[in-house]
């Protein structure tokens, strides 16, 4: 594909993210001014049509997170080919559902009754006397990796009833296996630490810069926050991190 049919934003305050045959735009829509998502989104249907590729109606998706006291105008739907696009409250990201309110509830729930299901397997294996490595191998792989999905996404704004949900099933596997295992906010701040410094050794990331040393060289700047909710994000959890562990 050459650089003329890439797909890129038309505007500043948009972002288009490509997974496999998935695409998703992000606007940022400000003073009520929908413009330039609205053309975004012209411009990615115009930018498929080019391209002889069909964009599925049927199967898109708007979600709006709006977190201003006073409410303004209310937002039109969004068509593609004559089609209104559904607008939901949630929607499923690359297995990690997404709610208008950026709370996890529903992302933890979801994770947890999946988890409930391999502990069946779990049991089976230790019934049937297989080996304490390989027991917890399969914990490791098959309910470890559910619970830990993109957690450092969503586990800083966890409410505390989710992090204990969370947490009742690797104790559960515990029980079962006899042997202690990672509890899941160990993992949290482990993943959170990798993944700081694969992008602070990466000029290239897009967040590169949010990882700033003082004049000291020995520690990285804080990142302003104005809410709770921006405070336990990856990024300023990262820095916090990154500065206990020097």
């Amino acid at each position: 594909m050459s650089n003329s049919q890439q797909l890129q934003p038309v505007h500043g305050s948009n972002s288009i993210i490509k997974f496999a045959d998935d695409t998703t735009v992000i606007g940022l829509i400000s003073d009520n001014d929908e413009t330039a998502y609205r053309e975004e989104v012209q411009h990615l249907a115009t930018w498929c049509a080019d391209n002889n590729l069909l964009l599925n109606t049927s199967k898109t998706k708007e979600l709006i997170v709006d977190f201003r006291k006073k409410k303004g105008s209310t937002h039109d739907p969004i068509h593609f080919n004559g089609l209104v696009v559904e607008r939901v409250s949630s929607f499923k990201f690359l297995g990690t559902t997404i709610t208008e309110d950026l709370s996890w509830t529903t992302n933890t729930s979801s994770l947890v009754k999946k988890a409930h299901q391999r502990l069946f397997f779990l049991r089976t294996l230790k019934k049937n006397q297989l080996s304490s490595a390989i027991v917890v191998n399969f914990y490791r792989c098959a309910i470890e990796s559910i619970l830990t999905s993109c957690i450092t996404v969503w586990y800083g704004n966890c409410t505390v009833a989710d992090r204990k949900a969370l947490q009742r099933v690797v104790k559960t596997a515990q029980r079962i296996t006899g042997t202690p295992l990672p509890a899941i906010e160990d993992i949290q701040r482990k993943r959170c630490v990798r993944r700081a410094r694969s992008i602070l050794k990466d000029s290239s990331h897009p967040n590169h810069g949010l990882f700033n040393l003082l004049p000291s060289g020995r520690r990285f700047r804080s990142l302003r926050t104005r809410t709770s909710r921006s405070r336990n994000s990856f990024f300023p959890t990262a820095v916090s991190l990154l500065n206990s562990a020097l």
